[in-house]
């Protein structure tokens, strides 16, 4: 099973139409919900993303979601938690 990409950061940028967070568009929102969507489908996803996350959100992105990966969590929810 691969885990959605969300961070809990979930602004979509006018201009291109993707998150900030994930870098996903609300049409993929979507296919990664459907119980019917494959792991070959959301892996092939997951490099579409991190093709269009550059720099500091790339590097952000990867962070929280290897920590989502480990602990269940994202970072950002992890943060809130201890404030």
């Amino acid at each position: 099973m691969i885990i959605s990409p969300c961070i809990s950061i979930c602004k979509t940028d006018p201009q291109t139409g993707y998150c900030y967070g994930c870098g996903r568009n609300n049409e993929e929102k979507k296919i990664w919900k459907h119980e019917t969507t494959t792991d070959k489908w959301k892996q092939k996803n997951l490099e579409v993303i991190m093709g269009r996350l550059k720099g500091w959100q790339l590097k952000s992105f990867k962070e929280s979601y290897e920590y989502k990966i480990k602990n269940g969590i994202s970072l950002f929810k992890k943060n809130l938690k201890n404030e």
